[in-house]
């Protein structure tokens, strides 16, 4: 069958394209590595979600190869790679239909304005690659409406310092809150903080053929077996397949892309689920594959007029990989220490926090030095028992426990009170020392090479990430909490990755045009987070959707 496009991925960029177009009358194919998993697959399996590879390659058979920076004694500093199936280091992030977003957390901040135009605002950074994107929040505001109503956000528009342009309140009311979002809001108020709700991607009420938030306390990481969460899967695929025009083909492992004696993509190779070598044709093609994996294919898809990888005759993809900088922290907060109907409060399980604070997500303090872009603070708790369980097997020391002392870590460690955590996002800098390559060493268990990442950070990063965190910090003993802690660090963190085939105007310093198609190949779009040119201070998902659906409606225009 001759398809109108053919879609590699089926996650957050690769779903708004399907969905529109078929909805549209499009012919549309969707390739995906991974199994077809529904909600009759997800439980709140911990062990399943996060102690082992369920919904991701097994590294030995699918890796990585991670280049990192180290230290000499005498100052100077070279790069070690090590592959991720040694390391055990793991970048995948749910290969199944709907991509990773069946397992984010869902917490939905837009992009500010600023957010655009990063150069312009606060200027050049040595050593980063700052760009203005070639799009404006205007531009994309009615496309983050769009994935309000059809993917379903949930919350509430309040004022706050930095809040973006809103058009109209979010169309589902906010998901049950926890008591200590009370908490928070009443410390916010006392020191002059601004709390606000986090706009979520779960159903606060059925709709959509969806039902609503359970309220399980199994979230982040975990599939929604409700159909709540926004997935690309349970929000758009499933009413792409409705309409009969959606074909998705699971267990397709797509390992080159053809292209003709012009340039085009003139098919789409892959492995079918017994390893046998298949390909298919379509007019346009859309690849969407998360950014590192998006890098990957069009490196190895060399051909006449493409000797160095498919829409890289610039050298730029695989450029200007980001991910998210910041760190974490915690406050305790302790049951002996408080009165019972805190404690009451306090124990409650299932309702989401949903509080964030982005008083800094411009940070002008003369004590930073001169203004920079910040970020934001989201509060949670954890809600992994196994998690917390092993971590009680260590004494301070380092030394493995057992008998009484381990049952005493244990009953402590359940009992003692309960944990806020935070984590911060702000802006990974995009550097010379943070890209994709093809490594010549490793491959995976078809034979092809895997992705060498370097992920060489920004000092600066660090330096904001730490100014925030201390905020935050600062924030929790205004609550009460003890034994407050935070760090921050230059490790990514493997499930917000953005850029290598950055959007541009300038096919010299960019992969794609500003409708997220490649400049050197006229039926190719990209429409993962590879087209970001910088991450924000923010999860990505998102944006990524927003960006998906404006890419859709232009590509529509160009089929009809």
């Amino acid at each position: 069958m001759k398809y109108d496009i053919c879609i590699v991925g089926s996650g957050a960029g690769a779903s708004p394209i399907a969905y529109s177009l078929a909805l549209a009358g499009k012919k549309v194919l969707v390739l995906e590595k991974g199994p077809w998993l529904t909600e009759n697959d997800f439980f709140k399996d911990e062990m399943a979600c996060c102690r082992r590879t369920t919904y991701s390659p097994k590294l030995e058979n699918e890796q990585h190869v991670i280049e990192e920076e180290y230290e000499y004694e005498n100052g100077n500093s070279f790069w070690q790679a090590e592959a991720t199936s040694s390391s055990g280091w793991d970048f995948w992030n749910g290969n199944v239909v709907g991509g990773s977003s069946n397992f984010m957390s869902g917490y939905f901040h837009r992009l500010k304005p600023m957010d655009f135009r990063l150069k312009s605002e606060f200027g050049e950074i040595k050593g980063a690659n700052v760009v203005d994107w070639p799009i404006s929040y205007d531009e994309l505001e009615p496309f983050y409406d769009m994935v309000d109503n059809i993917v379903g956000v949930s919350g509430k528009v309040v004022e706050h310092p930095y809040l973006e342009p809103h058009k109209s309140d979010y169309p589902f009311p906010p998901t049950a809150e926890h008591p200590i979002s009370a908490w928070i809001d009443k410390a916010a108020d006392k020191i002059g903080f601004h709390s606000f709700p986090v706009p979520r991607a779960i159903l606060s009420k059925p709709a959509m053929g969806r039902q609503s938030c359970e309220y399980s306390g199994y979230c982040s990481s975990y599939g929604c077996s409700s159909g709540a969460k926004g997935s690309g899967r349970a929000a758009l695929l499933n009413h792409a397949v409705a309409s009969g025009n959606c074909t998705i083909l699971p267990h397709a492992k797509v390992f080159k892309l053809e292209s003709d004696q012009h340039g085009n993509v003139s098919g789409v190779w892959y492995y079918d689920k017994h390893d046998r070598k298949q390909q298919v044709n379509a007019t346009l093609y859309v690849v969407a594959c998360q950014a590192i994996e998006t890098s990957r294919l069009l490196l190895a898809s060399v051909g006449e007029k493409h000797p160095n990888g498919l829409a890289n005759n610039h050298d730029q993809v695989g450029k200007n990989i980001v991910f998210s900088a910041g760190g974490t922290g915690q406050g305790d907060f302790l049951y002996q220490q408080i009165d019972d109907e805190k404690e009451q409060q306090l124990r409650v399980v299932g309702p989401f926090i949903n509080r964030a604070i982005q008083d800094w997500y411009k940070i002008d303090d003369k004590e930073f030095g001169k203004p920079a872009k910040g970020g934001t603070i989201d509060f949670l708790f954890h809600q992994n028992p196994i998690a917390k369980a092993s971590s009680q097997k260590w004494d301070d020391d380092g030394q493995l426990v057992w008998g009484e002392q381990l049952k005493t870590n244990l009953k402590t460690a359940f009992n003692y009170g309960k944990t806020l955590r935070f984590e911060v996002f702000n802006d990974w800098l995009p550097t010379n020392d943070c890209f994709v390559s093809l490594d010549k060493e490793h491959t995976d268990k078809w034979g092809d090479p895997v992705a060498k990442v370097r992920i060489g950070a920004h000092q600066h990063d660090l330096k904001v990430g730490a100014y925030i965190a201390n905020k935050a910090e600062q924030f929790l003993a205004a609550m009460g909490a003890t034994n407050i802690s935070s760090s921050v660090s230059s490790s990514p963190p493997p499930n917000l990755q953005a850029g290598g085939c950055r959007f541009g105007d300038d096919p010299q310093t960019s992969v794609l045009d500003k409708n997220c198609k490649a400049h050197d190949v006229d039926n190719l779009y990209v429409t993962d987070g590879s087209f970001m040119p910088s991450g924000g201070s923010v999860p990505y998902t998102y944006t990524i959707y927003a960006n998906s659906f404006r890419v859709a409606e232009q590509i529509l225009k160009r089929l009809s």
